[in-house]
C-alpha cells in the first residue's frame, strides 16, 4: 500500500492561504509556507500511521485529522478573495488541488477500502485494486505538479528567487512512497502464487481432478515467472529481505505443485478405488462373495490404512511449511516497511 500524495501535499514549495493584505509577494508566499507546514505534519502523521500501526481506528483518525487540516487551509485561502493584489491564478490552482485531495481522501479512498475488502478474492480483483490506487496517486501527482508550476510562475512573475530543495518532511514522505512501492511490487508477485495455492487447496478439497491439475500447472508457471522477475529486482538500499522471503515462497509453491500434489492425487484416486470396491462387496450377499474378492478387499483395507497414515503425515508437513512461509512473508513485509519508513 503506498500512500503517496496525500502526502506530497504541497511540499514542492507549494501552498496556499491568506486572509489579509500583504506588503510584498514574498510575504504572501511566506504566509503560505507557514500554513502548508501544518498540512505537511498531518500528512506525515497519516503516513506513519499506515506504516507503523495495525490499528484501523488510529489510521482512520489520522486520516480525519488530515482532512481537517485541508479544510482549515481551504477556509484561509477562500478568505483572500483577490489573491495577491488581484492576482488569483495561484490561489485558484491551490484551491483546485485541495478540492481534489479532499475528494480523494474522502471518496476515492473509501472506494479503495471497499475494493480492498474483496481484493483477495481473485488475482484480477487485486490487480484492479492496485490499479485504482495507482490511478488515484497519479491524479494527485499531476495536480501537485500543477500547483508547483503555479508557484514557480508566481515567483517568476514577481521576481522572487526560489531556493530549490525539499523540506525534511517532504524527503521523509518521498522515502515512504518508495518503500511502499517496493513492497507492493514484491507483494503482487507473492500474491499471485498464494492465491493460486488457495484455489488449488479448494480443488483438492472438492476432489476436482481437472481443477487440481489446472491450478497445479498454474502454480508452477507463476512460480517460475515470479522467480524470473525477482532476478530483475535489486535489494532496497542493501536490504534483500523481501526478495529472499518471496523467493522462498515461490520455491515452496513450485515444490508443492511438483511433489506434494501428485501424492495427494494418488491418495484420492486410491481412496475412491477403495470406496468403490467396498460398495461393490457390500452390495453382494455374504454367500455370493468369493474368497478372492474378500482377500483382495482385506489387502486394500491394510493398504488404505497405511495410505491414510502417510496422507496425514504429508498433509501436516505441507500445512506447517505453508503456514510458516505465509507467516514469515507477512512478518518480513511488516518489518521491511517499519524499518525503512521513519517513525517521526
Amino acid at each position: 500500500m503506498k500512500v503517496r500524495n496525500l502526502i506530497i501535499l504541497f511540499f514542492a514549495m507549494s501552498a496556499n492561504l491568506i486572509a489579509q493584505e500583504f506588503k510584498s509577494a514574498e510575504e504572501y508566499l511566506t504566509y503560505i509556507e507557514k500554513e502548508q507546514g501544518l498540512i505537511s505534519k498531518s500528512t506525515w502523521k497519516y503516513t506513519t500511521a499506515v506504516a507503523h500501526s495495525k490499528s484501523a481506528r488510529r489510521i482512520d483518525n489520522t486520516r480525519k485529522q488530515l482532512i481537517k487540516s485541508i479544510e482549515a487551509a481551504q477556509k484561509k485561502i477562500n478568505i483572500l478573495k483577490d489573491g495577491y493584489k488581484g492576482d488569483v491564478e495561484y490561489k485558484n490552482q491551490v484551491l483546485q488541488y485541495l478540492d481534489i485531495c479532499k475528494i480523494n481522501i474522502n471518496e476515492e479512498y473509501e472506494k479503495l477500502i471497499n475494493m480492498q475488502e474483496v481484493a483477495e478474492q481473485s488475482y484480477d480483483d487485486m490487480e484492479a485494486y492496485l490499479l485504482m490506487r495507482d490511478l488515484i496517486n497519479e491524479k494527485l501527482d499531476s495536480e501537485n505538479e500543477k500547483v508547483d508550476n503555479a508557484f514557480k510562475s508566481f515567483a517568476l512573475k514577481y521576481n522572487i528567487t526560489i531556493t530549490e530543495g525539499n523540506s525534511e518532511l517532504g524527503e521523509k514522505i518521498k522515502l515512504s512512497n518508495e518503500v511502499f512501492d517496493y513492497h507492493t511490487s514484491l507483494y503482487l508477485i507473492f500474491f499471485k502464487v498464494n492465491f493460486t495455492d488457495t484455489s488449488l487447496s479448494k480443488a483438492i478439497e472438492k476432489k476436482d481432478f481437472s481443477a487440481i491439475q489446472q491450478n497445479s500447472n498454474s502454480l508452477i508457471q507463476y512460480s517460475d515467472e515470479g522467480l524470473e522477475k525477482l532476478k530483475t529486482i535489486k535489494p532496497y538500499k542493501g536490504d534483500s529481505s523481501m526478495i529472499t522471503i518471496t523467493k522462498k515462497a515461490l520455491e515452496y509453491h513450485k515444490k508443492e505443485a511438483q511433489q506434494y500434489v501428485p501424492k495427494i492425487v494418488d491418495f484420492i484416486m486410491f481412496n475412491e478405488k477403495f470406496d468403490n470396491a467396498k460398495k461393490t462387496l457390500e452390495a453382494k450377499k455374504e454367500k455370493d462373495r468369493s474368497k478372492e474378492e474378500i482377500d483382495n478387499f482385506n489387502t486394500m483395507v491394510k493398504q488404505v490404512n497405511k495410505e491414510i497414515d502417510n496422507y496425514n503425515k504429508l498433509n501436516k508437513a505441507n500445512f506447517e511449511e505453508k503456514n510458516n512461509i505465509l507467516t514469515n512473508w507477512n512478518n518480513v513485509g511488516e518489518n521491511f516497511i517499519s524499518s525503512h519508513v521513519p517513525v517521526d
